[in-house]
């Protein structure tokens, strides 16, 4: 399960946490090499995200939090914030948001799970917004206040969505299409997609979606089809140094960029990392 490579010191190292059907795992990345990797805490993971420097997951007996070590990987020990049956969560620094199987959707602040209101069949929680099988919900109210449960949900559109992606300009990911919210939602391509994800960094914006066979790239407005050099449905895609994916049958990918790779050619690289059942992927 452990694997070890030699850094070239100069180069960073980048944790990734994953969500898996038989815990959570974490691969070191430096650049384009996928180094050691590992199952740092045994459950059933049904979604993973990072804030500040804490791992949050969604398992059936609750959400977990796990503080990070000061190279950015977790000590292998989670606690419990209660939330049970939590299917997915979203973090923006000490900010959580989870969602259960019911559809109850909750922010906890203050060692309080604050109820935010109940939507149908979850399927993911990205920022100030929710996935659901009968539409996009973005949360209203921050939950600042002196009553720190101050929030709902507002249906903003849609049906049938699968994920989303709320860094930048919010997208949507659905049975019919892939969406960006602008003046309503405007189709930015047709198709049966399943995950996206977007990112803002330094005033720069990425974006990735994929369908259950392919994975697609935002560049300059449109929308190009990567050539991945493995098969699989791309179940998570991350920023931070590089791009990272990862397939539901646990193959990790890495594009770097041609300076940040030992030939210089830059483009995907790839590791099998033996744990199947992928459900998410996370960048502390």
């Amino acid at each position: 399960m452990d694997e070890k490579r030699v850094y070239d010191d100069r180069r960073r190292v980048t944790v990734a946490s994953l969500a898996t059907g038989q815990g959570v795992a974490t691969v070191r990345v430096a650049s384009d090499r996928v180094g050691q990797f590992g199952l740092e805490h045994r459950c059933d993971a049904r979604d993973v995200a990072t804030g500040g420097k804490r791992v949050y997951v969604a398992t059936p007996d609750g959400v977990l939090a796990g503080d990070g070590e000061s190279d950015g990987s977790t000590s292998g020990e989670f606690d419990s914030l209660g939330f049970d049956d939590a299917v997915a969560v979203t973090a923006d620094g000490d900010h959580v948001l989870a969602a259960d199987a019911d559809g109850t959707v909750a922010r906890y602040r203050d060692g309080e799970w604050h109820s935010l209101g109940s939507v149908g069949d979850v399927r993911a929680l990205s920022g100030e917004f929710v996935a659901a099988a009968d539409g996009v919900y973005q949360v209203t109210g921050d939950g600042e206040g002196d009553d720190a449960g101050d929030g709902s949900l507002r249906n903003v559109g849609l049906d049938d969505v699968r994920d989303v992606a709320g860094e930048g300009v919010p997208l949507a990911a659905t049975g019919d299409g892939l969406y960006r919210l602008g003046n309503g939602w405007l189709c930015e391509h047709e198709g049966a997609f399943e995950t996206v994800a977007s990112s803002r960094i330094d005033g720069t914006e990425r974006a990735h979606a994929a369908t259950a066979e392919t994975l697609y790239a935002r560049k300059d407005d449109e929308w190009t089809t990567v050539d991945l050099p493995v098969a699989g449905a791309v179940t998570g895609v991350a920023y931070g140094e590089c791009v990272y994916a990862v397939t539901r049958d646990g193959t990790f990918l890495v594009d770097a960029s041609p300076d940040r790779t030992a030939d210089g050619t830059g483009g995907w690289r790839h590791r099998s990392l033996g744990l199947p059942d992928v459900a998410g992927l996370a960048v502390v």
